[in-house]
């Protein structure tokens, strides 16, 4: 064999150090000539083509991000189809059981907070409802503040009774009607039909077998002349428009040609009597209005306009918002002097005219002076009076004569001197403050009595029908059988009788108070949390929006809120 043959194997083992070729001894020795090394290079460079090179492992800081983004997406999804069942399942109801004449006939009166709560968790398959009242809506009174002054449209926080009472299992009756009489001995109630289009019957009488009176409170003017004829309420949405076109009204009065100084200070003056949450929330809205809009447009009234809060109460405390932790009352004064709301504590309003108020003013060291404010609107936000039905209800009971804030009741919200009537939230005298929250929470129990009540009746029906075949056996062992089955039903009525007297739970109190900012005193396990700011005025929204009834409420007050922001409120009248 040839020896440049023999070797060449040898000869294509080089392999580089040090940029020098190593080539073996033997092939020296023989005097044999190395081969060319271009195929052993071209062999490595092909083999390290093939290999696949390791991808680059990416930072934690992308992977994060890409995990968050792929967490917000699903969320995305799954909270588009859950609007999208929300909006479908309130749009297409299904069918409703008729009503059974054989049972007992329910009268819910009113659709505040009490009643609507009793209607929604109320099972109507068990009695034949019907709801009276002389508005055909339920008002979500929380975001009442924001709608004269266009924050929040006055549509997006009413929602229709028919679409609650339509989605019910059973079918509820209702008349947009308002009682006037409650008679206890014959078991009836006269409505009068109070739309301005009437038929030939518009006033009739409701048999009902068991009453709830929640036709609320009506607006307190404790007796001072001139509160009622000029004064405007904050407490329906009618008078949510008449304020809007008072304040239009007072500042381009206000701009009219040749108008005084005097007067023009006058007009542009607005005065909110009432330091609870509804009076400061809507001073701070009205002062928000003029801050980011009136004046940008209207520039002629920039250093005229001022809003005043007052306290009216005789016995007034020296703070506003009194519900309030002590902290939150401060920080909320000093949001106000920081916006240029004028506070004054410690004034009782004695005269209202077209024009003024006459108030007493008690001074630190206890002096009293009668001061006259001006004013171009006067919104009254204080305070609760006793329906004229509610009144009359109380003349017919013995029981009721003690009774000054409303219809006393019992531990179970039964109205004393009475059987088969309840009464709840601001129309009811408890020991808790008439705050929608109380109501709220009262519907609820009473949903609960009466579905338990129901419950009771037919396990006494079945119980009384067992008892009579049981009698009637004649095999011993049909007999304990039945009596087995007896027992286990008066196991189950003792169960559903048990039901607790309604106790309230506060879970806390919101307000906002203006430049974006709110309060939150909230009941944090066995204690309470305080708190004040921007961060709380997110928290103020976000737990308003959760209150709303339903879906379409949520999502036209978001889009209320965005349109604000976007576009401004509108300053037309």
């Amino acid at each position: 064999m040839n020896a440049a043959v023999r070797f060449r194997p040898l000869a294509n083992t080089l392999v580089a150090r040090n940029s020098r070729l190593v080539v073996p001894r033997q092939i020296f020795r023989q005097g044999l000539r190395p081969q060319p090394i271009q195929s052993f290079r071209r062999g490595i460079a092909s083999d390290a083509a093939t290999i696949p090179k390791p991808k680059p492992k990416p930072k934690k800081a992308f992977r994060i991000l890409r995990n968050a983004w792929r967490l917000t997406l699903g969320l995305t999804f799954l909270g588009a189809g859950w609007l999208a069942y929300s909006i479908y399942e309130t749009r297409f109801p299904h069918e409703q059981i008729e009503p059974d004449p054989t049972k007992k006939t329910l009268v819910i009166l009113g659709s505040g907070w009490g009643s609507v709560a009793l209607l929604k968790k109320l099972d109507t398959e068990n009695y034949n409802v019907i709801i009276i009242s002389p508005r055909n809506f339920f008002l979500f009174t929380p975001l009442l503040p924001s709608c004269p002054t266009g924050t929040v449209e006055h549509r997006s926080i009413m929602e229709p009774l028919r679409h609650i009472i339509r989605h019910k299992k059973a079918s509820v009756k209702f008349y947009e009607a308002e009682a006037t009489k409650i008679d206890n001995e014959r078991r009836v109630i006269v409505i009068n039909d109070l739309s301005d289009v009437k038929g030939e019957v518009h006033q009739t009488e409701v048999p009902f077998d068991y009453l709830v009176v929640g036709v609320g409170a009506e607006n307190a003017t404790f007796g001072i002349p001139g509160v009622r004829e000029n004064a405007c309420f904050l407490k329906e949405i009618n008078d949510a428009h008449k304020i809007r076109k008072t304040v239009m009204d007072c500042v381009e009065t206000a701009m009219f040609k040749d108008q005084t100084q005097k007067e023009k200070e006058r007009l542009l003056h607005m005065v909110v009597v009432g330091g609870g949450p509804t009076g400061v929330e809507f001073a701070a809205e009205l002062q928000d209005f003029f801050e980011d809009d009136l004046k940008k447009w209207i520039p002629g009234i920039a250093d005229d306009f001022h809003v005043t809060l007052v306290e009216a109460l005789p016995n007034a405390s020296s703070h506003v918002l009194p519900m309030f932790s002590k902290t939150l009352i401060e920080y909320t004064e000093k949001t106000f002097k920081d916006e240029k709301i004028s506070v004054r504590t410690k004034t009782m309003v004695k005269k209202v005219t077209d024009k003024h108020i006459e108030a007493e003013v008690t001074h630190p060291d206890g002096r009293k002076e009668l001061q006259t404010i001006p004013y171009g609107c006067l919104v009254w936000a204080t305070g609760n009076a006793v329906r004229q039905v509610v009144r009359d209800l109380m003349s017919q009971l013995p029981q009721q004569k003690n009774s000054r804030r409303g219809l006393a009741v019992n531990e179970y919200l039964v109205v004393d001197g009475t059987d088969g009537i309840w009464a709840l939230g601001d129309c009811s005298a408890t020991k808790y403050a008439p705050t929608a929250q109380v109501a709220s929470q009262q519907g609820a129990f009473l949903a609960r009595l009466f579905n338990s009540m129901a419950q009771t009746q037919n396990l006494e029906s079945e119980l009384n029908h067992l008892e009579e075949f049981s009698a009637q056996a004649k095999v011993q062992e049909e007999r304990e059988s039945l009596e087995r089955e007896i027992q286990k039903k008066s196991r189950a009525i003792r169960r559903v009788k048990q039901l607790s007297p309604f106790e309230y739970s506060h879970q806390g109190s919101l307000a906002y108070i203006g430049m974006e900012r709110a309060v939150a005193d909230i009941t944090w396990f066995n204690g309470n949390l305080a708190s004040g700011g921007s961060l709380t005025y997110l928290f103020w929204r976000s737990a308003y929006l959760s209150m709303c009834f339903s879906t379409r409420n949520r999502v036209l007050v978001i889009m209320d809120w965005i349109k604000v922001k976007v576009f401004g409120r509108d300053v037309s009248r």
